[in-house]
């Protein structure tokens, strides 16, 4: 879902979220921050994260928190730790975003499915198509025309492709 986009957040020792995380990758000038949760594990002079929760892009952030067991967390493997709380926790918001948002109309719905059932069609269902029809919406987008002129064009492209 646009704008939703999810992430392993921490907690450090004093509840609060933990900032980025800059490290020297030596001479070039840029100091790139992090904030992947495995950061935090106090070392190198980082700050110390005990808790995780989900964080999303959009600004949320999960209320409920999850422990580090720093001593189960595998050297140089940290994507092998259990972080499917925060994980079950974001997908639960992304849902209630989809299902708060102002739903598509039938027809549009329609037209969208027809599309991508095309694009799924047949041999000619290849990158080079779906980018024809990715780039005959956007200029239609950018030359600002009406919704209904943007769906029949897009359909048209998509049928004729075929």
């Amino acid at each position: 879902m646009e704008g939703h986009e999810g992430r392993v957040g921490v907690l450090l020792e004093d509840g609060m979220a933990a900032g980025p995380v800059y490290m020297e990758l030596g001479g070039s000038g840029h100091v790139p921050g992090f904030t992947d949760w495995w950061i935090y594990d106090g070392t190198l002079r980082r700050p110390l994260a005990n808790r995780m929760r989900a964080a999303c892009a959009c600004g949320w952030e999960g209320e409920t928190t999850y422990p580090i067991a720093w001593e189960l967390v595998p050297d140089g493997e940290p994507f092998l730790y259990d972080t499917s709380g925060p994980e079950r926790d974001w997908t639960a918001h992304v849902r209630q975003a989809a299902a708060a948002a102002i739903p598509m109309p039938e027809d549009v719905a329609r037209l969208v499915s027809r599309i991508r059932e095309r694009l799924e069609e047949g041999e000619d269902a290849d990158l080079l198509t779906v980018l024809r029809v990715i780039a005959a919406l956007d200029a239609a987008v950018a030359l600002d025309r009406t919704p209904s002129l943007l769906l029949s064009d897009a359909t048209s492209e998509a049928v004729s492709m075929r």
